[in-house]
Order: C-alpha cells, then sequence, then structure tokens
C-alpha cells in the first residue's frame, strides 16, 4: 500500500472518529449536569428510529440541543425565547461554526419543540436558508479516463457500477452478491437512506466486467469485499481509492465518490429520461432534490415550441 494511501485512511478515519466522538461527549455530559436530559435524548432516539432518520442526524439534532442544554445549564422545557435567540445568535456569530452547524441547530430544536408538542416555540425559530451549491459533475470523457485509472479490476468495476447504477457510496458497500439479478438486469439496493428498498438498472455493458471480477475474486456475502471476506468494504478505503484514481486520470475537480452519482442524475436527463423517472432511480425523497440537474444538465433548447403549434401541425 502506497503511503499516500496510508494517509488518506488515516485521514479518513481520525476525521470521523472525532465527529462522533465530539458529539456522543457532549451528549454525555449533558447527561451528567443537566437535569431531564437523559429522558429528553432517549425520546429523541426513540422518535427518530420511528421516523426513519438516520443516525447521523440523530447525533447532530442531539448535539445541538446537548450544547444549548449545557450552555444554559437547564432543561430546554425551561428556556425562555429570549434565551434561545440569545444561542442562536452566538452559533450565528461564531467565524469558525459552519452553516450546516447552524442549520442543525435550528433543525434540532424545532425537532425537540415538536416532540413536546410546542408547536409555538417552532415556528418561532429562524427560517433557515438553503442555498445549495451546484454539485460537481464529470464529463462523460472524464468518466472514461476515470474507469480506466485503477490497476485493480475490483476498483475499476466499483466506480463503474456506481456510476451505472447512481449508487450512493453506502448502498454501494452494503450490496451483497444475491442483490445482482442479471436475469431480470436489476440491482437491489435494501434500506438504503431513509431504511427504503429499491431496483436500479444492471447495465447490460458492465455485467461482462462484474462477472469476470467475482470469477477472479470471488467474494463471500458482500459483492466488494473489505479486509476480510464475507465483511463489507469500507467507506474510507472506496474513497482513498477514488482519491487516487482521480489523481492519476489528472481530472482536477473538487470531487469525490458521490460525484458519480451527481454524473449519473445529469447524463439521464441529458439523455431524454424524464425526471420523475430518475428521482425513483436515485431514491430520493422529495422531486426538489433530483431538480437540481436541471440547472447542471446541457439540454438542447433549440426545438421550445408553443405545444399550440402541434395541435395542428
Amino acid at each position: 500500500m502506497s503511503k499516500n494511501r496510508k494517509n488518506y485512511q488515516r485521514l479518513d478515519k481520525e476525521t470521523n472518529l472525532k465527529a462522533i466522538g465530539s458529539a456522543k461527549t457532549l451528549i454525555e455530559k449533558a447527561k451528567r449536569e443537566v437535569p431531564g436530559f437523559t429522558e429528553h435524548f432517549a425520546k429523541f432516539d426513540e422518535q427518530m428510529v420511528i421516523g426513519g432518520y438516520s443516525t447521523s442526524t440523530l447525533y447532530n439534532y442531539s448535539r445541538a440541543v446537548a450544547k444549548i442544554s449545557l450552555y444554559f445549564k437547564k432543561s430546554l422545557l425551561d428556556l425562555d425565547p429570549d434565551e434561545v435567540n440569545q444561542f442562536l445568535y452566538s452559533v450565528a456569530k461564531d467565524t469558525k461554526a459552519s452553516p450546516s452547524y447552524f442549520k442543525h441547530t435550528v433543525y434540532g430544536l424545532r425537532f425537540f419543540f415538536r416532540l413536546y408538542d410546542m408547536e409555538d416555540r417552532a415556528l418561532k425559530l429562524p427560517s433557515v436558508s438553503n442555498h445549495r451549491k451546484l454539485p460537481t459533475v464529470f464529463s462523460r470523457q472524464e468518466l472514461k479516463r476515470l474507469f480506466k485509472a485503477p490497476q485493480r479490476l475490483k476498483q475499476r468495476v466499483l466506480f463503474s457500477l456506481t456510476y451505472s447504477a447512481g449508487l450512493r457510496v453506502s448502498e454501494v458497500c452494503a450490496l451483497k452478491i444475491t442483490d445482482i439479478d442479471s436475469a431480470r438486469m436489476q440491482i437491489k439496493v435494501c434500506q438504503s437512506k431513509g431504511n427504503k428498498d429499491r431496483y436500479v438498472i444492471l447495465s447490460e455493458k458492465i455485467l461482462p466486467g462484474l462477472r469476470k471480477y467475482v470469477k477472479s475474486s470471488k467474494p463471500k456475502v458482500y459483492l466488494f469485499n473489505g479486509k476480510q471476506k464475507g465483511k463489507p468494504l469500507s467507506h474510507s478505503a472506496v474513497q482513498t481509492s477514488f482519491r487516487l484514481a482521480l489523481e492519476k486520470a489528472k481530472i482536477n475537480k473538487e470531487a469525490s465518490m458521490h460525484t458519480l452519482r451527481h454524473s449519473f442524475g445529469t447524463h439521464l436527463l441529458e439523455d431524454g429520461v424524464d425526471i420523475v423517472t430518475i428521482k425513483e432511480l436515485m431514491g430520493h425523497a422529495h422531486i426538489e432534490t433530483t431538480m437540481i440537474y436541471l440547472h447542471i444538465a446541457k439540454i438542447d433548447k433549440t426545438n421550445a415550441h408553443s405545444p399550440f403549434d402541434s395541435l395542428y401541425g
């Protein structure tokens, strides 16, 4: 393993552990020092599991609630609106805090107040502007260079499959051999974001390479095994391999594995696939998420005309 790859893996693991550790430390401190917080967190956990929220959302929201509880050393139920505004002002003025941290703070407080039927308090919280940056997208030529870059067949197939089916990195890592249905040319994505299953297209052109990989690597249980067969490949290992391939392919873009998914959605739109079908293939909960690709896709507008003309055409 190269020195760069080892460093990338170490940094990924350190970043993930630091974020999780920071949230857990705050929550445990709030449990010890703030009356009633243990019960609040238990209720948070219960409702988020029932609502199908992700573990990261649970920790982002509860971390924010823990921080404001520790700030005033009392339960949110005992805070008045001026105190909540004072805390939000301190977060907004903090130059080290990211915009997403402020957003999670507002959303966490809103979730908490609604949990305790305090809708009036939830509605008084400030709205969060949703200025989303347009995602990076690869050109088709860049994708061809990227898929040729890795020396190992496993990585070439993994990247190609991720793009060809529009998968999230968590989804491709969790794929099992039994999820590939070559008879129906489908891939089953199980319990993805929002705890939902869906079927995506298995590309005919990727099937020969996929079969060659399975024959040579003989994976067990998971399609892409980690260090041990029968165990899934870690997200950090995939991202590390991707960055090395990006460098080798000489693609100078701020990109991650998720860029393959953005490219999938954009290219489908450019190929004439309707936005609703793309939404279903990508497993988006809301059409607004999919519509961002309308701002990126290069769609020929020269044939625009009034539909009235075709009535009598």
